[in-house]
């Protein structure tokens, strides 16, 4: 047996294929820039001066725990009012299913050309470190990138991530606003192209920013009071 087939075998596989050779050097970095990067105080920052990266993942399903991946990484960063975008997709060698396709516009020969998982996330960490990452439906996110973390890197996701639809949801409480879709029609904020990520990911960072003008005009001026508030909610004494 090789000895990259016996590291692969020991670490246990992964749902998410190498393209070519496993890259020693790409999962060394991406575990010393998360050992390394400074834990920020991000709880009493003024919001307007929060660091913060607003993402998206398109996925070929639900669950990671049973084989689905993440076929496309989009992320914004939000600092003082100004912004950078991130974007790939991420290399595999099976197509994802007709219908996921259909809703992306994904197809397998574009994952064919794209970069490794392992590139991918090494560049996605550098360009999150040090963020708040905040996301629609949050959970979704967490569970893929906890999982092709450990896939990978056999790293933990510690990252605070904020959900986007519960903040919009604490601004409204009479409206039924779930869906991406609906919190940006809310607010009146343009959706240009829904299941991109880079494009959702920027409709989740114009969220993140109008949701935090309110909470100012709320006397809300940081995330320990966002979190205050969510607490409030979700023990029926926010009125």
């Amino acid at each position: 047996m090789r000895l990259i087939d016996l590291w692969k075998q020991q670490l246990g596989g992964s749902t998410y294929p190498a393209k070519g050779r496993r890259d020693a050097e790409a999962i060394a970095y991406a575990r010393r820039l998360q050992r390394d990067r400074k834990q920020m105080e991000h709880l009493t920052l003024p919001l307007t001066e929060l660091p913060v990266a607003a993402f998206d993942l398109e996925t070929t399903g639900f669950s990671p725990g049973k084989g689905d991946t993440i076929l496309s990484i989009g992320a914004v960063t939000i600092n003082r009012g100004k912004t950078e975008e991130f974007y790939s997709l991420i290399y595999s060698d099976k197509p994802p299913p007709a219908h996921i396709t259909e809703l992306t516009g994904i197809t397998g020969e574009q994952l064919k050309e794209a970069p490794s998982a392992e590139h991918v996330l090494k560049d996605f960490l550098y360009f999150i470190e040090g963020r708040t990452l905040a996301a629609h439906h949050a959970s979704h996110e967490r569970r893929f990138m906890e999982k092709i973390l450990w896939d990978l890197f056999r790293m933990k996701f510690n990252y605070r991530l904020l959900d986007t639809s519960y903040m919009a949801a604490l601004l409204s409480p009479d409206k039924p606003l779930h869906t991406l879709e609906e919190c940006c029609g809310h607010f009146n904020i343009p959706l240009a192209e829904r299941h991109h990520a880079l494009e959702d990911a920027k409709a989740a960072a114009e969220l993140w920013k109008m949701c935090t003008e309110k909470f100012e005009e709320e006397n809300c001026l940081s995330l320990k009071d966002v979190y205050t508030k969510l607490a409030q909610k979700r023990h029926g004494t926010l009125y």
